[in-house]
């Protein structure tokens, strides 16, 4: 059986979970926690599912490369907006997570056009921030389902994240900056 025809289902599950974002999106919006936490989890499967097939069948391409980490992103950036907007978090910690992933864009695309090719390397703090990030909303959205989940979650969470947000963002900035400046002067 001729499993290369198949390799295109890794980068279908990707644009399926970036399907699901406006629904997200929705269900959060509209306060129907536990229709959120379906999609939520429906979109995680996809993740897992292409990330393994991608893997284990080496279906990897340069599109799924981008578009995997983009919607994963997009997700989490609709998570902490919409709980932004229904002011279940604070404003300014919306601003601090949307910065930090603009500072990151706008600095590889800077170091992409005046010192060279940037390849997207997540660093170990960038991707505990990330995990921080994910299980923060979801503990948030697991409360404001009802379900068992401690009240205090949402305090410490805005904590946490805050904290990780912004070490993980200067690490990103020190670390890329070194590189730069070390490119240059070489």
């Amino acid at each position: 059986m001729n499993l290369h025809r198949w390799r295109w289902i890794p980068n279908a599950l990707t644009f399926l979970r970036i399907l699901l974002i406006a629904p997200f999106a929705g269900a959060l919006l509209a306060g129907d926690y536990r229709r959120a936490l379906l999609i939520f989890f429906l979109a995680a499967g996809t993740d897992a599912v292409d990330g393994f097939l991608a893997r284990h069948f080496n279906w990897r391409s340069r599109l799924g490369a981008i578009a995997d980490p983009l919607a994963d992103k997009a997700l989490l950036i609709t998570a902490y907006l919409m709980l932004t907007l229904t002011a279940v978090l604070p404003v300014w910690l919306f601003l601090l997570v949307l910065g930090r992933d603009l500072l990151i864009v706008v600095g590889a695309l800077a170091y992409h056009y005046t010192v060279g090719r940037y390849d997207m390397e997540p660093s170990i703090p960038g991707k505990i921030n990330t995990f921080i990030q994910i299980l923060v909303a979801l503990a948030i959205i697991v409360l404001l389902a009802d379900l068992p989940m401690q009240p205090w979650v949402v305090d410490a969470g805005i904590l946490l994240v805050a904290v990780s947000t912004v070490f993980s963002g200067a690490h990103y900035l020190f670390v890329w900056g070194l590189r730069a400046w070390r490119a240059t002067r070489s």
